[in-house]
């Protein structure tokens, strides 16, 4: 892997105020993905932006990059109604699906995680991580671009989570704020392997919880309680919880 030098920072200007240009971005295409009165009004408007984000990125071949954007957003608004569905299926205090796409920051933090990772798909060069930096800014949920997580995901609270690059979730996979699945150790070298924990379907992962490793394999339907720190497999079906004593004392 290329190391950057000091020499490298003198010779290059970087446009800082793109983070903006990306943040309004991210607004408008999700927007245009959930209201079709809308994309019909600022489709061309948010393609423009995006194909002028490229160009300050100095990514060439824009438009190819759009049409195969544009022509995944049927599968990432299906993959978002299972999303949504998910959360008004498991948090009691749902109301209605209105609520989750309009109130949820972790619906919020997972669709731009998927439009993000489709980009990344595309191997469009840090546009990805700016929209995810963007999503961490405005819901607290930190979720890279490369992770793999399939259907039916559901964060509650969101704030304070970290998704780490390798992770891999599964389906039908709930998380609640807190939650940490990083890497054990953090090495420039280790950049291309497995870093990150896999999650399997139907695991719940509760406040606070930490999981670390590339290696390490949460099996199916298992419970993972708050304040858990996790740095080995565990196999289906498992229930872990941290044991502790609380003693309760009345004031006199």
């Amino acid at each position: 892997m290329k190391q950057e030098t000091t020499a490298a920072l003198d010779l290059k200007n970087y446009s800082m105020c793109l983070r903006d240009a990306v943040a309004v971005f991210s607004k408008e295409i999700i927007n245009c993905l959930f209201h079709k009165s809308y994309q019909r009004k600022n489709g061309e408007a948010t393609k423009n932006k995006f194909l002028k984000i490229l160009e300050r990125l100095e990514i060439k071949n824009q438009d190819c990059f759009w049409l195969d954007f544009e022509k995944s957003f049927p599968e990432i608004r299906r993959k978002l109604d299972l999303d949504a569905l998910a959360a008004v299926n498991r948090d009691p205090a749902a109301k209605s699906l209105r609520e989750i796409y309009l109130a949820y920051p972790g619906f919020y933090a997972i669709a731009v995680y998927r439009l993000s990772n489709q980009l990344l798909q595309q191997e469009i060069p840090v546009l990805p991580r700016m929209m995810s930096e963007f999503a961490h800014g405005a819901t607290g949920t930190d979720i890279h671009p490369g992770a793999t997580i399939g259907e039916s995901f559901f964060i509650d609270h969101a704030t304070g989570i970290v998704i780490g690059e390798t992770t891999v979730i599964k389906d039908n996979v709930t998380i609640f704020q807190g939650v940490t699945l990083g890497g054990i150790q953090v090495k420039k070298n280790m950049a291309s392997t497995k870093r990150h924990p896999t999650i399997e379907n139907n695991v719940v992962i509760y406040a606070n919880a930490t999981i670390l490793g590339g290696d390490v394999v949460i099996g199916a339907n298992s419970v993972i309680g708050a304040n858990v720190c996790i740095t080995e497999s565990t196999p289906a079906n498992s229930v872990v919880t941290v044991q502790s004593e609380n003693k309760i004392f009345q004031r006199r």
